[in-house]
């Protein structure tokens, strides 16, 4: 049975207690009839956890990191399962360790289940055990750490930087890459359908790349309006999105009003801002510094954001 989609985000383990639990109670407790006290353990106040929902925002899975490296708890429920949920979960925690530069995650699973690990490349150890009943398996990873550069120490800000006029895909691209490089952890995104001549460009995938890769807990979210010309033909963004997942989100509008909304930005979070009134043409502004233009901006996305949904027809990728 196909059910509606899901996304995968991280979640605090205080705010989100009630549903976390109620995965995992459901999944180890009464599935597995595992104890309570032994699911119940105390690293998980200290642990990077992820969850996920269905467009409902109820929870379907969950997963966690411990500061060890240990990856566990993945747990779906039951109606959920052989929809992809566990593979997403599993996806971002490694990712998540990666980042952390850790050499090596460990897991222990329960033995029926270490064909799914083996395809992420996980590794048996040593032989399997006995816990409340149930036969587990050690298995570990060895990890490529994702190269971390070192940033240079932020620049005091300059003042506010008057907006400059843009009339050609180059100098778009230039303005692009230039915020995207300063970003320190948030970078928004509206646009028609992920113009592939900008945000497929290589010089601009590669910024985003190293934005993935070197800001800690950094996002990048995007809303595109049409999805179905999005998906048209490859896609390098998309490609991207989907190797690091925790760093890319992307919505569609529903209202009809966010459909309909014809110009194009894109903003970071060092208050610069790119935007194009009629999202057709690549004539605009931008300006690296205009913290007053770059809130109105950002105050108009967030509206948005909060009324679309995730972006189901990227599925097939792995989104």
């Amino acid at each position: 049975m196909k059910l509606s989609d899901y996304r995968i985000e991280p979640a605090d383990y205080k705010a989100d207690f009630k549903d976390l639990r109620a995965v995992r109670d459901s999944v180890f407790i009464i599935e597995q009839h595992l104890p309570a006290d032994l699911e119940q353990d105390g690293k998980d106040p200290h642990s990077h956890h992820v969850i996920a929902r269905d467009n409902h925002h109820n929870p379907v899975g969950t997963g966690r990191l411990t500061p060890e490296g240990q990856i566990g708890r993945i747990a779906v429920l039951h109606q959920w399962r052989n929809q992809g949920v566990g593979q997403s979960l599993l996806r971002v925690l490694i990712e998540k360790a990666q980042k952390q530069g850790l050499n090596q995650i460990t897991l222990e699973t329960p033995a029926s289940a270490s064909g799914f690990f083996q395809k992420f490349g996980f590794i048996g150890e040593g032989e399997a055990f006995n816990v409340a009943g149930n036969e587990f398996q050690r298995m570990s990873m060895t990890l490529t750490p994702l190269a971390e550069r070192r940033r240079q120490s932020a620049k005091p800000r300059e003042t506010s930087v008057p907006a400059e006029k843009l009339d050609n895909l180059e100098a778009h691209l230039e303005s692009a890459i230039r915020l995207i490089t300063e970003a320190r952890r948030q970078i928004c995104i509206y646009t028609r359908d992920l113009e592939h001549g900008l945000y497929g460009h290589n010089d601009v995938v590669e910024a985003f790349r190293q934005f993935a890769i070197n800001s800690r807990d950094g996002c990048v979210q995007i809303i595109v309006q049409d999805t179905f010309a999005a998906r048209g033909k490859p896609h390098a963004l998309i490609d991207l999105a989907q190797r690091l997942p925790s760093s890319f989100q992307l919505r569609t509008p529903v209202e009809r009003e966010d459909q309909q909304y014809s110009s194009a930005f894109l903003i970071n979070d060092r208050d610069g801002y790119l935007f194009r009134l009629n999202a057709e043409r690549y004539q605009g502004e931008w300006s690296p510094n205009h913290p007053a233009r770059k809130k109105q901006l950002y105050e108009e996305f967030d509206r948005i954001w909060q009324r679309c949904r995730p972006c189901t027809e990227f599925r097939a990728l792995g989104i």
